[in-house]
């Protein structure tokens, strides 16, 4: 007790020893360590017991540190998705082509620098591939293409088949991309939809189902075009998948009429396959013969309403839907008039050179204008006069007129009967060719790097693609289910009217705006999210004076652990 009646405590520490003197146990106090920090005892305490010491710095080092999260991330989705077992029987081949898989996810790059990053991931490591040469990839890649038919095969049965498809739609596209080269059999100059101009390149068609998702894929020659692709997917569609009855949605370019002709017809054996049904788009020339004098389609049409169904007796037993979008309408009319105005600016020198007299003579003037008239392809709204020292430029407004009284105006062409797909219906199935569209944009560009190809044998370009696919159908799953920590649109809204723009939920708008969740977190892009969990390390954890190492995982985020959550999985120490 202090002077105060308080209770006060107190605590001593002495270092003692205890020996043995003539048989009889004693004890002799070394030192009082009573005036030491608490701290400093301890350890004098714990190196008396047997234990070694070592300075804090060096108790733990950190021997490695290797990212592992997005990796383990995109392995759990597949896993989920039961991509491995897709691919084919366990073994090395199975393994180095879902590394190749998800590496076009996480890190898109040649073969080369994917074989060197294996190494740099837990990937590697963990699915044994680190130690692959080149030769092992580039077999992995022809095993892989030898089972491309059983692959595709399931994926259109888990798809496509009537149980997870009852509309039973598919919906095809083509796009191109250049390659790197002259040696492969399928490169060939075609039209570019790269915009590389005089490159050779190779086609692919991708066939995916209503909610755009990558179910088959097949290359074909540059030169290829679009109705042949067609017809060579409704083949693997009957031929390979089984699928005896379907409705295949293609743009105005690739289901023509020649091809429509085709579809139904009976096999060599005289024998008349299933019918299948298609929906797609008139090209203008038809819908301007359509439109002409008292034909069926009017402008009246759209007086009170966008969207009208019509007959025509250049179509027999089929259902023609005309739509018209006033905001389609106004952006073409802007654009004509921009491109107009841009023709006539380079017009303007060249009757500018005829007046001052520096040029003259009707051929002369006529090669002058040629070079430009149709650098905005807007030639044919323009009436051109020469002669010898003259040059009169106007603008055919009558022709313009009419052309404009269609803008904003497609007509969508299908036999489908209205009991099984009304009209809202069918521009809906239409329109969806946009989601084939962000597919293609995710697969060449945005997110997979399919482009260029460096590849020079054919069943090499067409196992790049395949995987390039299949990333492609991991990336769709991904995205959907990591909607609530990106910017993705978690729940667009229904339109009420097809035929009116897509737009964005009010919840979407709000992530843009704030840019942050409720708990102060970013919302980051789907590439943003994988380098966030790229941080998630693994490590390998040395103690000081044992040589032991153990993988240690670090402290995952919220974001982390949500985006895991969110594919259903735990976040595990190991890929494999």
């Amino acid at each position: 007790m202090d002077k105060q009646g308080r209770a006060r405590d107190y605590s001593s520490a002495y270092l003692r020893r205890t020996y043995r003197e003539a048989g009889q146990v004693k004890n002799e106090t070394v030192a009082n360590l009573s005036v030491l920090p608490e701290h400093v005892i301890d350890l004098i305490d714990a190196g008396l017991k047997g234990t070694a010491l070592v300075p804090a710095g060096e108790a733990v080092t950190i021997a490695r540190s290797v990212p592992h999260g997005h990796v383990a991330a995109v392995h759990a989705m597949a896993r989920q998705l039961g991509l491995p077992a897709l691919l084919g029987p366990a073994g090395p081949q199975r393994d180095l082509a879902l590394a190749l898989v998800i590496s076009r996810v996480v890190a898109p790059a040649s073969k080369l620098s994917t074989l060197t990053w294996w190494d740099d991931t837990t990937l590697g490591a963990d699915l044994g591939v680190a130690e692959a040469t080149t030769g092992d990839i580039y077999a992995a890649m022809d095993w892989l293409a030898a089972r491309q038919d059983a692959i595709e095969a399931q994926l259109a049965a888990r798809h496509l088949a009537p149980e997870a498809n009852p509309s039973r739609m598919a919906l095809f596209d083509l796009s191109s991309s250049w390659l790197e080269g002259r040696c492969c059999p399928l490169a060939a100059r075609g039209y570019s939809r790269d915009g590389k101009k005089g490159t050779l390149q190779i086609e692919y068609g991708l066939l995916t189902d209503p909610e755009g998702r990558p179910v088959a894929v097949r290359v074909f020659d540059g030169s290829t075009a679009d109705p042949a692709a067609f017809t060579a997917i409704v083949k693997v569609t009957r031929e390979k998948f089984g699928l005896e009855k379907m409705v295949m949605v293609g743009d105005r370019g690739m289901i023509t009429s020649a091809r429509i002709t085709a579809l139904n017809q009976p096999a060599d054996d005289g024998t008349r396959p299933s019918p299948y049904g298609w929906i797609t788009a008139l090209r203008a020339p038809a819908i301007k013969k359509l439109a002409a004098d008292d034909g069926p389609l009017q402008l009246s049409l759209f007086d009170e309403q966008d969207l009208a169904e019509i007959t025509s007796p250049d179509f027999p037993g089929e259902r023609l839907v005309c739509c018209r979008n006033p905001v389609l309408a106004a952006e073409r009319a802007r654009k004509r008039e921009d491109l107009l105005a841009a023709t006539e600016k380079l017009l303007a020198p060249v009757a500018a050179r005829v007046r001052a007299g520096k040029l003259a003579g009707a051929g002369k003037i006529g090669v002058a204008v040629g070079k430009v008239i149709n650098k905005y392809k807007a030639g044919k709204h323009f009436d051109v006069a020469i002669t010898d020292d003259s040059l009169t430029v106007t603008r055919r407004q009558a022709q313009i007129d009419a052309e404009a009284a269609l803008d904003g105006i497609y007509v969508i062409r299908t036999p489908v009967p209205a009991a099984e797909l009304d009209a809202p219906a069918v521009v809906t199935a239409y329109k969806n060719l946009s989601r084939v569209e962000r597919d293609f944009r995710s697969i060449k560009s945005d997110d997979l790097a399919l482009r260029p190809v460096f590849h020079r044998l054919e069943e090499r370009v067409k196992a790049h693609v395949l995987i390039c696919m299949l990333a492609a159908y991991l990336t769709w799953h991904l995205r959907r289910a990591w909607a609530p920590l990106t910017y993705t649109d978690e729940d667009p809204p229904q339109q009420p009217n097809p035929v009116a723009p897509a737009r964005r939920s009010a919840a979407a708008d709000a992530k843009a705006a704030r840019q942050h969740d409720q708990d102060g977190r970013p919302y980051r892009s789907f590439r943003g999210l994988l380098e966030h969990l790229a941080t998630l390390t693994r490590n390998q954890v040395r103690f000081g004076g044992t040589g032991i190492e153990v993988p240690v995982l670090a402290e995952p985020t919220s974001e982390q652990r949500q985006a895991f959550d969110l594919i259903g999985a735990a976040i595990p120490l190991t890929i494999k």
